[in-house]
């Protein structure tokens, strides 16, 4: 049962190191949106902070951060693989977490650059497009972000999200997102 689980555990974390170097390489891919900084000016993931660059200079610290974190847990089971094994469940926990290290929405030309995620064109399933109203999440953060959009992309596994607070990005997004992914009318909510 130790070894099943310790088999189960090394492979969640090679998928984690396997998605963290498919962002590093597909971060050298020529970017569609955002092109320059009034556009990435309106493109949020948080709503208190626009998107930085996508290339390692500005992504600095996210990648050192992950990269830590990585770290961290092949290191602690490393160390504890001969103890119980529900304790490496737990390790899990900062990565689950990290999408937060990134503060990163591009679109490439392969996919969508979002956190700590690569979403290729054919994972999508849908998008949605909702206005930020007094009743949204993010109502109040900032007053750009009252007044824009929150565009989220549901793929197979999980969904992201990102916030424009322009209704020109809003358009210019949505078209791209719409030609580039495989998607058919019944899938645009």
């Amino acid at each position: 049962m130790k070894l099943v689980i310790n088999i189960l555990f090394l492979i969640a974390l090679g998928y984690y190191f396997y998605k963290f170097i498919q962002l590093l390489i597909k971060m050298k891919q020529p970017v569609i949106v955002p092109i320059n900084e009034s556009e990435r000016n309106v493109l949020r993931i948080f709503p208190q902070k626009p998107v930085a660059s996508p290339s390692y200079a500005k992504q600095k610290w996210g990648i050192i951060i992950y990269s830590f974190m990585l770290l961290f847990v092949l290191t602690m089971f490393i160390i504890g693989f001969d103890l119980n094994w529900s304790y490496q469940i737990l390790l899990f926990l900062p990565l689950i977490n990290s999408r937060n290290s990134f503060n990163l929405f591009a679109l490439v030309e392969d996919g969508i650059l979002c956190g700590d995620r690569f979403i290729a064109w054919k994972q999508m399933k849908s998008f949605q497009v909702v206005p930020i109203e007094p009743n949204h999440k993010y109502y109040g953060y900032e007053k750009d972000v009252n007044e824009g959009y929150e565009i989220r992309i549901k793929t197979r596994g999980r969904s992201i999200s990102c916030i424009v607070t322009t209704s020109d990005m809003n358009e210019k997004l949505t078209g791209i997102i719409a030609e580039k992914a495989p998607l058919d009318g019944a899938n645009l909510i």
